[in-house]
């Protein structure tokens, strides 16, 4: 299972930018490296929803609501995830949590983005 901490979030006025982190301290790299690693968010009320993912090649996916807005990135070295986040909205607050994409491990948890109008 990945165990993961995610960080970076905060407060911010609608148009802003957060970098969020997450570090998988506990996967050794090359358990790591394999892996489709990706960002979710949950709202309060609301199922958890996948926002993108990295391959281990780092071919990347969005959902179309953030494309052009959000960027996904990995070092693989540090065993960490990130997600750029640009130009954001007040519809993009909620927790935001990293895992892997294909076999989930446990959540960790979360880091909260709240974005202001």
């Amino acid at each position: 299972q990945v165990q993961v901490a995610e960080s970076g979030g905060g407060s911010v006025q609608a148009g802003g930018s957060l970098r969020l982190s997450c570090k998988a301290s506990r996967m050794i790299t090359s358990v790591f490296n394999p892996k489709t690693m990706g960002w979710f968010r949950q709202v309060p009320g609301k199922q958890r929803e996948f926002i993108a993912s990295v391959s281990s090649t780092g071919s990347t996916n969005y959902i179309d609501p953030v494309k052009g807005r959000f960027t996904i990135s990995r070092d693989n070295a540090r065993k960490t995830v990130y997600l750029q986040m640009n130009s954001l909205q007040p519809e993009d607050t909620g927790v935001y949590y990293c895992n892997d994409v294909i076999s989930p491990g446990s959540w960790g948890k979360g880091t909260l983005v709240n974005v202001a109008s």
